[in-house]
């Protein structure tokens, strides 16, 4: 029986965020209307909070392909989703 291979060395981009609880004025309104039912916002979008306005047209965008009027189900937009971030390697 062969060893199981090496994992691969992955070198990981490092970005500034202000997280929820740094967040003051228009980032911590942007950061309130994002939060799911159990009080937590997309960390994702976190990459945007140096620039409040960023992060509220990326969530608006977000909002109307995931939810907004569309010939595709929420089912088959998660689905694509799912494909995308599997095809990219990540886990969001």
């Amino acid at each position: 029986m062969s060893a199981a291979p090496e994992p691969e060395e992955v070198t990981v981009a490092w970005i500034k965020v202000v997280p929820p609880e740094g967040a003051a004025g228009d980032l911590l309104d942007q950061y309130e209307r994002m939060r799911d039912s159990a009080g937590n916002a997309p960390s994702i979008l976190a990459v945007h909070s140096l620039n409040p306005s960023a992060l509220r047209a990326h969530f608006d965008l977000y909002r109307t392909l995931m939810f907004g009027h569309s010939a595709l189900s929420r089912a088959q937009r998660e689905m694509l989703a799912v494909v995308v971030s599997t095809t990219n390697a990540c886990h969001y």
